[in-house]
């Protein structure tokens, strides 16, 4: 038999039973299309999170009071929580290779002006900031670089914020209060959108030393540390370590957080997360092959006489093995193609219907499904193959 007589006679019995030929499809291409879409809303995930994160460059470590053993942000959701001052900031920054440093304190007040006013997050920082997390301003201008302990009694405005409160009003120049505070309003930020949830243009900055007054604390909730790129990671948060565990007298009470080993992290649990889900939606397709293992089992005995009829004519053993492998095969494949189809279109429709959502198609995950149906395929017809391909002309035609 040439290759196209193989591919006829395939084709012509899926058609027979083509109602259960599309059942026994249908499981594999639920299979390939979960598989598709549970990987691409994972793949866009991931890349969703390093971008978010990497916007603000990756050249940022993070202090924070207290020391843990596990990732997030101790002093504020765990860890044993000793001080971290503006003293402490002011020694990091004169390190060699430290370019900027942004003491951070924040919280949650409200802010008034002109009988408008509700609560939004007040973070306390200093004029690096800007600059270190890529913030631009709308107008005016950002804090003054002055004494990180004067507690000067200015604000920047979100734009969110400012709309809110004065509308299209100047707002320069005016005042707000917050939490019984009155500060004049010397600067818009320009809009920066959100940030893993977080509304960046809803918010309101002053000096460090203000808020710590306002919020009543004496220490900081963080320090960020800008360098000159990401290859120093490594040896400035050794030189942070150092210096802070001898201003601590030895202990090192702290936790130091490198943008770069927070992303490999999040790199990390994403694509564990992506392969667990794709192997969960990979079972569905260990239930289609029981489908086609089934269909090609019973295929092979309601054959029997056309097995004899070839076998009579001159068809070989390994001929009838492989018709029937191959039926396997195409039926699978069939089947991942149908499925790849539709996860891909599933996706379009949610990328239509949710366009936040993160979803990214990966190529790898799309023609490792596409090559798990057809093997599939063969792993599922080979036992009915060798079945049809054991019986002997005399056996198949007296079978009638």
């Amino acid at each position: 038999m040439e290759k196209r007589d193989y591919i006829e006679m395939c084709s012509g019995a899926l058609r027979a039973n083509f109602l259960r030929s599309m059942l026994s499809m249908f499981g594999i291409a639920i299979g390939v299309a979960a598989v598709v879409l549970l990987t691409s809303i994972g793949e866009g995930t991931r890349r969703y999170i390093l971008k978010e994160f990497t916007q603000f460059g990756t050249n940022i470590l993070a202090v924070n009071p207290g020391k843990t053993e596990t990732r997030g942000i101790p002093g504020i959701f765990g860890g044993t929580t000793r001080k971290l001052t503006i003293d402490d900031a002011l020694a990091v920054e004169r390190l060699p290779r430290v370019q900027r440093i942004v003491p951070m304190t924040m919280g949650l007040a409200r802010v008034e002006s002109e009988g408008r006013g509700r609560s939004v997050i007040v973070y306390g920082s200093s004029s690096a900031m800007p600059e270190t997390f890529q913030f631009e301003i709308g107008q005016g201008e950002f804090l003054p670089k002055i004494d990180m302990h004067r507690a000067m009694p200015v604000v920047v405005l979100g734009p969110k914020v400012k709309r809110e409160l004065f509308g299209d009003d100047n707002a320069l120049g005016k005042s707000v209060r917050i939490s019984g505070y009155r500060l004049r309003v010397i600067g818009i930020m320009a809009p920066k959108g959100q940030m893993l949830g977080f509304d960046l243009d809803d918010a309101v900055y002053i000096p460090v030393a203000l808020a710590m007054q306002i919020f009543n604390l004496d220490e900081l909730n963080e320090i960020d540390v800008a360098f000159a790129h990401g290859g120093l990671a490594e040896q400035v948060a050794e030189d942070v370590r150092k210096l802070l565990t001898d201003r601590h007298r030895g202990y090192e009470d702290f936790t130091i957080t490198t943008q770069t080993a927070m992303l490999d992290v999040f790199d990390k649990v994403i694509r564990g997360i992506t392969l667990a889900v794709s192997f969960i939606a990979g079972i569905s397709l260990l239930v289609g092959a029981v489908g086609i293992f089934t269909m090609m089992w019973i295929s092979v005995g309601e054959r029997i006489s056309e097995i004899g009829l070839l076998l009579a004519i001159g068809a070989t053993p390994k001929q009838i093995h492989q018709l029937f492998l191959i039926e396997a095969i195409l039926l699978t494949t069939l089947g991942g193609v149908v499925g790849a189809a539709l996860g891909l279109g599933l996706t379009g429709l949610l990328q239509i219907a949710f366009p936040t959502l993160p979803v990214q198609v990966q190529g790898q995950y799309l023609a490792g499904a596409l090559m798990m149906s057809v093997i599939t395929g063969i792993a599922s017809g080979v036992a009915p193959a060798r079945r049809a391909a054991r019986l002997t002309p005399v056996e198949a035609l007296q079978s009638e």
